[in-house]
């Protein structure tokens, strides 16, 4: 099987991007950051913030880690107590700095800055019709759509042209944007992408996920409801009808995958999930073996689940280096397979001569899975019982998570035992799509968008959207 990867850690699909936004507190642009740092694990190509004075926006973006942008004296330089922030991981456009965010835009009726994490699937043919009457584009990004949309809108107040301008778009996005006078957070009407409202000591609070309250000491109030908009003010909050309602399409993969095991997402604590997951998982592919160990860190809980369910006890078989960047990008396969061993590293002790089942959340080209795999092979396990707590990727996501194209997905095409042998295990159980969507929506499974795993796409599109659609001339 011959298979194409970038990434050391490649295997994987990518994070998509972290907003926060924050209203009425003293040190805006400081708690944005602390959100900001707690988010890192959903972005860590750059990050920005932009803060209001009352009077004007005020931004600061940069490429790298939270901790490497914001350095220096650069709160001096964000001042005000509202402000937005955003980490991101290229799933539309370069990695260029103009495609940072927050886009900050000025237009008649004032300025306005957006952080966006999702991806819309129309965005070039938008394009195309906002530069054909006149607007120019700064980024690639198919965020700034939906700012020139906004300067176009024809309403006179900033919530009717926000909700004529997302009339125009589909697909995936949750929006916290600011202007020099309120803070406003939006989901798209399926709810795609996660978006939860907190309160601090009476400032209110937006973020990605409950765990950028958390390190605040914020208290979680809510998720925003899909096609929601809340407007914060002076005045308080008041809710907004965005979009015609439809099914929900909560994303499965945050529960699966994304999100941080500490978090509540879509109003669910996503760790007690993923035990249940790797309870399922050993319910529908038992083992007989000495010992379960987890591809940590992501699917440390399900391994958990696994081992309470199957009474097969739980060791740390394999160990991460947490100091291995997302950019180590190697042009043969002998680095290929070094980048994997920087990454992690087997115990051999644990492993040596036992019957092993590994657990993994997921498995999307397969090549890390077949290094790992061999790996602890290498280090003396007997028998490797491969277990994934959620089902084969077969098809691409389109709203806002980068990964593989159709045909370097493992199991496009392949069936399970093809997977096994080109993994190199003695056995391969995948969580079942019904399992999984039981175990996370509960009974029927229904408000999840699990088009990975079954092709079913929520929000239709014309022709497969492309990460590179924007970076194109269009004429």
């Amino acid at each position: 099987m011959t298979e194409r990867i970038g990434l050391a850690d490649g295997d994987g699909m990518h994070e998509k991007c972290g907003v926060f936004g924050i209203f009425d507190h003293p040190e805006a642009a400081w708690h944005t950051y602390l959100g900001l740092h707690a988010l890192q694990h959903r972005g860590q190509e750059g990050a920005g913030i932009c803060s209001t004075d009352g009077r004007r926006l005020h931004v600061h973006r940069g490429r790298g880690l939270v901790s490497d942008v914001f350095a220096g004296d650069v709160f001096t330089q964000l001042p005000g107590r509202a402000a937005i922030g955003h980490n991101r991981y290229s799933t539309s456009g370069s990695d260029h700095v103009s495609n940072l965010q927050p886009l900050v835009a000025s237009y008649r009726d004032g300025a306005i800055a957006i952080a966006h994490n999702g991806n819309l699937v129309n965005a070039r043919e938008v394009r195309e019709e906002c530069e054909h009457v006149g607007s120019i584009f700064q980024s690639t990004v198919d965020s700034e759509v939906i700012v020139h949309l906004i300067a176009r809108a024809r309403p006179d107040d900033l919530e009717g042209r926000i909700k004529q301008a997302l009339s125009r778009v589909r697909g995936a996005y949750s929006l916290v944007a600011l202007t020099p006078d309120r803070l406003i957070g939006i989901r798209d009407p399926h709810g795609i992408r996660p978006l939860c409202l907190g309160e601090l000591d009476g400032a209110k609070v937006l973020a990605s996920e409950s765990c950028a309250l958390d390190i605040l000491n914020a208290r979680y109030v809510r998720e925003i409801e899909p096609g929601e908009m809340v407007v914060i003010d002076s005045r308080g909050i008041c809710s907004h009808r965005v979009g015609s309602a439809v099914p929900r399409a909560e994303c499965v993969f945050e529960h699966v995958y994304f999100a941080r095991p500490d978090s509540r997402c879509f109003g669910r604590g996503v760790g007690p999930i993923r035990v249940a997951l790797g309870r399922a998982l050993a319910q529908e592919h038992p083992a007989e073996a000495d010992l379960v160990m987890s591809v940590p860190d992501s699917s440390n809980a399900a391994a958990l689940g696994y081992s309470h369910e199957s009474g097969i006890p739980l060791d740390h078989g394999l160990i991460r280096n947490h100091y291995v960047g997302r950019t180590f990008i190697s042009p043969t396969q002998s680095l290929r397979n070094l980048g994997v061993r920087l990454k992690f590293n087997v115990v051999r002790e644990s492993v040596e001569g036992k019957r092993v089942v590994v657990v993994d959340d997921s498995v999307v080209r397969g090549t890390t899975s077949r290094n790992l795999m061999r790996m602890i092979r290498e280090a003396g396990a007997r028998e490797i019982h491969f277990r994934v707590s959620s089902p084969p990727v077969t098809s691409p996501c389109y709203y806002g998570i980068d990964m593989p194209t159709r045909e370097e997905l493992v199991a496009h095409g392949r069936s399970v035992e093809q997977i096994r042998e080109a993994i190199g295990v003695d056995s391969l159980g995948y969580l079942s799509a019904a399992r999984m969507l039981e175990t996370v929506r509960g009974a029927g499974g229904q408000g999840a968008c699990a088009a990975c795993f079954t092709g079913d796409y929520p929000v239709a599109f014309k022709r497969a959207p492309s990460k590179h659609d924007l970076e194109a001339p269009v004429r």
